[in-house]
């Protein structure tokens, strides 16, 4: 009986003890000072606090099972990995030898033989069609591209659109079977400290994954094109990853893995992707059946804001796009942008830099109308501008040149602000440019480039595309002729 009674006070004692804390709340507090209680000690415990001085924060504690102690990416690359591809570039080169031409020495030494050269990247299928997403530098000049999937099985490709100044390049692979894809994510809702997967073909070694973060943001002036808008990230990127995809925890594509920087060749965690919202514009003008990519045209030149500018305009700091030069009657003038006025904001996004407000341009729709936050004579202000399709000019037409001369197999045409886009040059550049080169042509030999403005030929001044295919056709074995390229003044003199 005494068991009994001894046995019952016992559990009556520990009920009140546990009861204690959640009807005395107050008493509590005041007693905290004295020493830790019971709950204190288990809560300590369960968050890994060791004394006093612990530093855990509220969300840190130890794990409570096995399962929190396996965390892994290997879900979110078994969904992936299938949807990144190999690409492997191949081409002819034609090699020139000093004795080409010479009867004698190729008596004994024979003509130059061509030779193969052949390249390896990485690529994405973002549409189950079998549209593939790489790099232009993996594809350039080749003569065949060839795909291998993850599963082994081989393609081969053609390409849909090109574009050098972004280093962008769409191809297509054909099946009866709908193929794995990546979904093409915002790149706009990165933050820096975001985990990222990279995911391609380092070093030809096969499919490799691997982790880092968001570095940076918004990165430009870095050498890779003429695009000046990266997202910086630490996932080590090598040789072979170009093309590849950085993708998000949600498994989404948000950049397509384009360049490093390293002194050795090597990844040294400094690696630069292109933001998938510009892959996504430009899959879509892939898909359309457009020749190269068109941005849309504003009719309006920007320059960088220096600290002096900013100074003399009053601002806190340099940022923003400066407008240097409207074109008569063209979206800008009409909307009421004026020389000398900055862009701040693009649709309500912040404009660091030109760079920044020429991607913000490029991944919008030809036809849609923007936002343009505004500083004009001191004041702030928004305008609405249409986003138009670049004007072709009035002669627009390619000619091809033939005959005996230099420019023999180069295509030209008047420029125009349609044709200064697609040749990757400045909307305001006049004269006549080389549109494209045949590879096995004399103008190839002799270096001729597209985007090359031909400026005089013999003495003559070229101002239009029909007085340069008349000069061609010169029966003279000497040429002088000067080419503007890149803004400088090339003069070449030659007997051919």
């Amino acid at each position: 009986m005494r068991a009994k009674q001894l046995t019952a006070a016992i559990i009556g004692s520990l009920m009140l003890f546990l009861a204690a804390p959640l009807g005395t709340q107050a008493v509590a507090q005041d007693k905290k000072s004295e020493g830790p209680g019971l709950s204190d000690v288990l809560t300590d415990l369960l968050h890994g606090a060791q004394d006093d001085k612990a530093t855990a924060g509220p969300d840190q504690r130890v794990p409570f099972g096995r399962e929190e102690m396996q965390l892994s990416f290997a879900p979110l690359v078994k969904e992936t990995a299938p949807a990144v591809v190999n690409v492997y570039a191949s081409q002819t080169a034609k090699v020139r030898s000093p004795f080409d031409g010479d009867p004698f020495f190729e008596q004994f030494f024979g003509r130059s033989m061509p030779r193969a050269q052949s390249s390896l990247g990485s690529g994405v299928l973002v549409d189950p069609t079998g549209i593939i997403v790489t790099n232009f530098h993996v594809i350039k000049d080749a003569d065949e591209v060839k795909v291998a999937m993850s599963d082994g099985r081989e393609f081969t490709s053609k390409v849909m659109l090109k574009d050098e100044t972004l280093d962008l390049a769409v191809l297509k692979i054909d099946s009866d079977k709908p193929f794995p894809v990546i979904a093409i994510g915002d790149s706009d809702a990165l933050q820096v400290g975001d985990l990222v997967l990279a995911i391609g073909n380092p070093f030809g070694v096969g499919q490799t994954t691997t982790s880092g973060i968001v570095s940076a943001l918004a990165r430009s002036h870095i050498g890779i094109s003429d695009s000046g808008f990266f997202i910086q990230t630490d996932a080590a990127i090598n040789p072979g990853n170009s093309g590849g995809g950085l993708i998000n925890m949600a498994g989404q594509l948000v950049g397509i893995n384009t360049a490093i920087y390293s002194r050795s060749g090597g990844s040294i965690g400094i690696g630069f992707a292109i933001p998938s919202n510009m892959v996504r514009a430009f899959v879509e003008a892939a898909k359309t059946g457009h020749d190269f990519f068109e941005r849309p045209y504003i009719g309006a030149t920007f320059e960088p804001v220096t600290p002096q500018i900013a100074e003399s305009l009053g601002m806190e700091s340099p940022h923003g796009a400066l407008v240097s030069a409207v074109e008569p009657a063209g979206p800008s003038e009409r909307a009421g942008l004026k020389p000398g006025d900055v862009v701040l904001a693009f649709n309500g996004t912040m404009i660091e830099n030109v760079d920044a407000l020429g991607y913000r341009l490029a991944t919008q729709p030809i036809g849609a109308t923007a936002e343009l936050g505004v500083l004009s004579k001191g004041e702030e202000k928004t305008l609405d501008i249409a986003l138009v399709r670049a004007p072709e000019g009035a002669a627009s037409a390619e000619i091809l040149l033939r005959g005996r001369s230099p420019f023999a197999g180069a295509k030209v045409a008047e420029m125009s602000p349609r044709l200064a886009q697609r040749l990757g040059m400045k909307a305001d550049i006049k004269g006549v440019a080389v549109v494209d080169v045949d590879r096995n042509s004399p103008a190839a030999d002799f270096g001729l480039q597209p985007g090359d403005i031909v400026r005089e030929v013999n003495g003559q001044t070229i101002d239009n595309a029909r007085k340069l295919a008349d000069a061609s056709q010169q029966s003279t074995r000497w040429w002088r002729f000067t080419v503007e390229r890149d803004g400088q003044l090339l003069r070449q003199v030659l007997r051919y």
